[in-house]
């Protein structure tokens, strides 16, 4: 499961590099969660998962992002991650995704905090 884990967050890197509908779309199950804070209302389903990553979406070449897979748990892993950005303040994160049988995430949570350094 480590690898699956490993594998998914790859292929989202290069989602959030290309913001390309089908390849964020491939990520999740067809009624996937997404919080993007714990607590926050998800985004719910596929479909509303592209349409608000769109939205939201951060230009390639503005950010890097590095990751490492901290554990897993049966279906859920659990990722740390740093992501740099060229103008902006950069973030630790804490990343809990689920994935289904066929590797596609069903549930997807993060945190994320700011780190000291970085603000300006």
């Amino acid at each position: 499961m480590r690898d699956a884990i490993a594998s998914w967050v790859l292929r989202y890197v290069q989602a959030w590099g290309s913001n390309h509908p089908e390849e964020i779309g491939a990520l999740f199950a067809e009624d996937a969660r997404y919080f993007t804070e714990p607590f926050a209302v998800p985004w719910e389903g596929r479909n509303a998962i592209v349409q608000w990553w769109l939205r939201h979406r951060e230009e390639p070449g503005t950010w890097r992002f590095r990751f490492e897979v901290l554990g897993v748990d049966g279906d859920v892993g659990f990722v740390r991650g740093w992501v740099e950005y060229a103008q902006d303040v950069d973030y630790e994160n804490l990343w809990v995704i689920r994935l289904n049988a066929d590797g596609a995430c069903t549930e997807f949570t993060e945190w994320y905090m700011p780190l000291p350094e970085s603000a300006g």
